[in-house]
């Protein structure tokens, strides 16, 4: 028979030329949590991944960059999956404020963007990794790595660190303890400690220039923030 995607002929149960299948599997209930699990990657080790980024954050990192890329899962994937169940912990608990303020009552448009940040906190949190990894770039310049390899470094850490803050929100939500300032601290040190680790954990300079990249990148999000509102308001008045 030949295949029904490259038309090529099949001699076995898949298509040399281009893998499909001989015969296509039925679509029931298994086959659509199987679906789930390879679209969320599951299959790759999603726990793994989260096991070996908390124990040896740097070297895990480095092995996927250079050496192995197929035991963790894709950086990407990793940072929406981490947002999105950030997301779902902040809105089953109605968590009202965000770990970061940027509302101006006399500039319109900063409140639209801070509101927006404040409720959609996991995914503008993939935004503020951009700032961050312009500001590692700078303070650890003399490291060969470039930009989108630092990008994807943050994309693990910061995945993590979204993590910790769906589990203190979630542990406020059920004991009303306000928990946001010791998440937000916490989540701080282990990007600090993660990013140092991987540039040189050797180095105690390391950890403390991985901390300012962090601190230097949240604010200039916010400044960033503040000059679109305010730009936009002055262009729309």
């Amino acid at each position: 028979m030949n295949c029904k995607n490259c038309h090529s002929k099949i001699h076995n149960n898949f298509c040399a030329h281009c893998g499909q299948a001989a015969k296509l599997k039925r679509i029931d209930g298994a086959f659509v949590l199987h679906e789930i699990k390879h679209v969320l990657h599951f299959e790759k080790g999603f726990f793994f991944t989260i096991r070996e980024l908390l124990i040896r954050p740097g070297k895990s990192v480095r092995e996927y960059i250079s050496e192995n890329r197929s035991r963790l899962v894709k950086p990407i994937i990793f940072i929406i999956i981490t947002s999105l169940i950030y997301s779902l912990v902040e809105h089953f608990f109605h968590i009202e404020k965000g770990y970061v303020s940027l509302s101006d009552e006399k500039i319109a448009a900063v409140n639209v963007i801070s509101t927006w940040v404040q409720n959609h906190y996991g995914y503008a949190n993939i935004m503020m990794g951009l700032f961050i990894a312009c500001w590692l770039k700078i303070f650890f310049r003399k490291y060969d790595n470039n930009f989108f390899e630092i990008s994807i470094l943050l994309s693990f850490v910061m995945g993590i660190g979204m993590l910790f803050l769906a589990f203190f929100a979630l542990i406020e939500g059920l004991t009303h303890f306000k928990l946001m300032a010791v998440s937000g601290a916490i989540s701080a040190l282990y990007l600090s400690w993660a990013i140092g680790q991987f540039f040189d954990k050797s180095k105690p300079m390391n950890f403390i220039k991985a901390g300012a990249s962090y601190a230097l990148g949240m604010a200039s999000f916010s400044a960033a923030t503040w000059i679109l509102g305010f730009g936009y308001d002055a262009i729309t008045k």
